[in-house]
């Protein structure tokens, strides 16, 4: 078992960019918000609380951060971003925004002049996302535009008026000319100097914070204090905070840990780090499982995608989590790490039941590996939701075929979330059709083995009569698709 690793140097603040200033803060507790510094301590009131979790977008400030020598910046929720996660990065609020000649920025002079702004609640948080997707594509398209906005709520439903404006921001000026364009490498710099390589440690007893150093420093770290709450995108995370008031402590933010944040694909395997966020991934996977890039742009909305983490969903080990059960149906594998250890399990394997998952204290989810289907195979995930964006999953259903040269399925591999207490195969389903003919008699003739694989519960979002049949019409509805048909979605999701 590692010890903590004793080269490491230790400062006791952390250490930021807000807007234009350096900031060091050492009194600072783990659980606070972004949001609360911003309003309470840093009397900076333009950012807005809506919901608290992630929902409407009024909070949405930028975050720059250096990812491969280069500074990228980020619309993010404030409301459950906690401040331990902000050092080295920039800060970036409304106040911020200005022109190139020192008056409105070209965003706001759109908002303003196509009418974009009503009760003006929710425009600081519209303005800020529009920032951010206008800095990375000046000329997006409409579905560029809705699908950044997907994180934003308008309660006078001013939608149209607000794209309107969105077309046009360019028309009001360049992003050569955009203040945070040119003031980049200064940027760049002065958080350069921030990320020292240090650990940082604030806090003592029930109230204590660690940043580690990197990702060795955070495996010693953890198996000296197998009870710490474990922090990357802080998407769940913070919704214990805000809405259950959960006492956290001690807390190991592990989002800015490059070793974690790695992508890459060889033979055939695509191995995601646990540090990579959905937004990350997305660019990732498009051209190599886009299936599951799809389904990426349904978690949340971009501000979501933007913090949260593939490896924090499969941690948590959520019964409605969206990415293990895809995952499960490409078999992926699991590399878990303590101290120095590392084992490698079967994704389906590490969910063992509702809240309980095969890692021992000290032990955290380090990468996973999917291998990318055969191109002659069959993959596809469908989630339902009672709303198609930013909501949580009632039924979400994956499956894996591949065919033998008769037409006999010679292998299927299907898994679904939100069915029983964990994500779980279908295994008895997979039975009945494992090489029979792939028609119509042979999946009808496997729906009702879905009644010995599942028996879901009711709740708010969902009866269990309804998820039923929902598991057993998505498994008809692959079966269409696969012949070259593709049913309409309003049938088939209200089923």
């Amino acid at each position: 078992m590692a010890q903590p690793v004793r080269d490491v140097s230790v400062r006791h603040v952390i250490r930021f960019l807000l807007n234009g200033q350096a900031v060091e803060l050492g009194h600072v507790s783990p659980t606070e918000t972004l949001l609360d510094y911003l309003r309470l301590s840093a009397r900076l009131r333009g950012t807005k609380e809506g919901c608290a979790e992630g929902d409407c977008g009024a909070c949405t400030v930028l975050v720059g951060r250096v990812a491969d020598d280069e500074l990228v910046y980020e619309s993010v929720n404030a409301c459950i971003r906690f401040m331990g996660s902000l050092d080295g990065c920039h800060v970036v609020t409304i106040e911020h925004l200005r022109g190139s000649d020192g008056g409105l920025h070209p965003v706001q002079k759109a908002m303003i002049d196509f009418h974009g702004s009503q009760c003006g609640f929710c425009t600081p948080g519209f303005v800020m996302a529009l920032y951010a997707l206008w800095m990375r594509n000046p000329r997006p398209t409409d579905a560029a535009i809705e699908k950044a906005l997907q994180g934003n709520l308008c309660r006078c439903t001013g939608y149209e008026a607000i794209i309107r404006a969105a077309r046009a921001i360019s028309d009001y000026g360049t992003v050569m000319e955009d203040p945070l364009a040119a003031e980049r490498a200064s940027v760049l710099e002065k958080i350069a100097a921030m990320r020292d390589g240090r650990r940082v440690e604030i806090g003592e007893d029930s109230d204590r914070m660690i940043v580690p150093a990197s990702l060795d420093d955070f495996a010693a770290i953890l198996a000296a204090e197998p009870k710490a709450t474990i922090v990357a995108g802080s998407t769940d995370v913070g919704l214990w905070v805000t809405k259950m008031m959960r006492d956290i402590s001690p807390v190991v933010f592990i989002g800015h840990i490059e070793e974690l944040r790695a992508i890459h694909a060889e033979n055939g395997v695509v191995t995601i780090g646990a540090g990579v966020t959905y937004s990350d991934a997305f660019s990732f996977l498009a051209g190599r499982i886009p299936p599951l890039a799809q389904l990426i742009d349904r978690i949340g909305g971009e501000q979501i995608r933007n913090m949260g983490t593939i490896g924090g969903n499969i941690a948590n080990g959520s019964p409605i989590g969206d990415t293990p059960p895809p995952l499960i149906a490409l078999d992926a594998k699991l590399t878990l790490r303590r101290g120095d250890e590392r084992r490698t399990i079967a994704l389906e394997d590490f969910f063992i039941a509702y809240g309980k998952q095969d890692r021992a204290p000290g032990e955290f989810v380090e990468a996973v590996h999917v291998p990318i289907p055969q191109p002659d195979s069959h993959f596809a995930i469908y989630k339902i939701s009672k709303r198609r964006e930013e909501d949580i999953t009632a039924a979400l259903g994956a499956f894996h075929l591949a065919l033998d040269a008769q037409g006999n399925v010679a292998s299927i591999r299907i898994a679904y979330g939100g069915m029983a207490a964990t994500p779980r195969r279908a295994s008895a389903v997979e039975a009945v059709l494992i090489g029979k003919p792939w028609n119509e008699a042979t999946v009808e003739a496997a729906i009702d083995a879905y009644s010995v694989d599942y028996q879901p519960l009711t709740d708010m979002r969902a009866s269990a009569e309804y998820r039923l049949l929902v598991a057993r019409n998505l498994l008809r509805r692959f079966f269409i698709e696969t012949q070259g048909e593709v049913p309409h979605r309003r049938s088939i999701e209200a089923a």
